[in-house]
């Protein structure tokens, strides 16, 4: 029994980081399908990103003079603290061999890791956009990571636990916390967080090359080839691990909590239809939104670190804490 319950649980670990690894890139080509349609236009088709990659990685990688290890193992940290965090988040199932490990600390020290390593090569360039969008990047990262830990932390007080697999495993059998008070403000603020964290509008805009409002692009103008290839799948890989934390944690119906083989490829379907549902509506909302001013963005993420502090106020109320 312990032996099918470990191979069930290793499939599940393998089959959701495979699942984010090679869907992120269609993710992504969904969400520019949403885009094109709603302003009237048809659109590359939502294959595109793959062929994209697939072109890049055909390339010659370009080396810029005068730079170091930073900028050559930024990408590959990038993708590689991305693919752990997809490891580790219960995505499909709580029942596996890593779910002991899924910290909230851990899983956000994680993503903050790799985007200090993608600071560091856009540093490691000495060009004025690199430093410029190194940045910015790290201004936005001090306000997003507290707010994701304060959000998640709120849905933690119920369950007495920052693992996260105890987390939605607790909202799984007690629906109505994630309908309380603490469970709508933290959902509310933790969204926010990753619209900033995945670079979207309207904190960035994932689209433009304008030197005065780039934040992630001007980070990455001097990787080609291979390395824009890596950089391109991490980022496009966060975008679908953050979106699934985000449905795990205020949907988390679906999530297979047995070893059973049968709940886990429902889960894993559940889970890439819960992931399309919210990249297509935030492209839809994309399309109405305009990106705020730099100096307004602070005013946004203090606005959503007050939202997950009053969400984890309001679960010590609730729970008698």
């Amino acid at each position: 029994m312990n032996g099918t319950m470990t191979a069930t649980g290793t499939a599940a670990v393998t089959l959701q980081v495979a699942l984010v690894a090679a869907g992120a890139p269609l993710l992504a080509g969904l969400m520019r399908q949403v885009r094109a349609l709603l302003e009237g236009r048809v659109g590359p088709g939502v294959t595109q990103p793959w062929r994209d990659l697939r072109k890049l990685l055909r390339k010659e990688a370009v080396t810029p003079a005068g730079t170091g290890s930073a900028f050559r193992l930024g990408p590959l940290v990038l993708v590689a603290t991305t693919a752990v965090v997809a490891a580790l988040v219960p995505l499909a199932s709580t029942a596996t061999p890593v779910s002991g490990s899924a910290d909230l600390i851990l899983v956000v020290a994680l993503l903050a890791l790799g985007t200090v390593a993608l600071a560091l090569a856009g540093l490691d360039t000495g060009t004025a956009f690199g430093g410029m969008g190194a940045s910015r990047e790290m201004t936005v990262a001090a306000l997003v990571e507290p707010t994701i830990l304060l959000a998640v932390f709120a849905l933690s007080i119920p369950a007495g636990s920052t693992n996260l697999s105890a987390i939605v495993s607790g909202g799984i059998h007690d629906p109505v916390r994630l309908a309380s008070p603490a469970g709508l403000l933290s959902t509310a603020a933790l969204a926010v967080a990753v619209l900033a964290e995945t670079g979207r509008l309207p904190v960035d805009n994932p689209a433009t090359h304008l030197e005065l409002t780039m934040v992630h692009e001007a980070m990455v103008l001097e990787y080609a080839g291979p390395d824009l290839a890596l950089v391109e799948l991490g980022s496009q890989m966060r975008l679908t691990v953050l979106l699934g934390l985000l449905a795990s944690l205020s949907a988390p119906w679906g999530i297979a909590t047995t070893a059973s083989p049968a709940a886990l490829v429902l889960a894993l379907v559940l889970l890439a239809l819960k992931v399309a549902l919210l990249g297509a509506a935030l492209a839809a909302a994309e399309v109405f939104w305009a990106k705020l001013r730099l100096f307004r963005v602070p005013e946004l993420l203090a606005g959503s670190f007050l939202l997950a502090l009053l969400a984890v106020t309001a679960s010590y109320f609730l729970t008698g804490e």
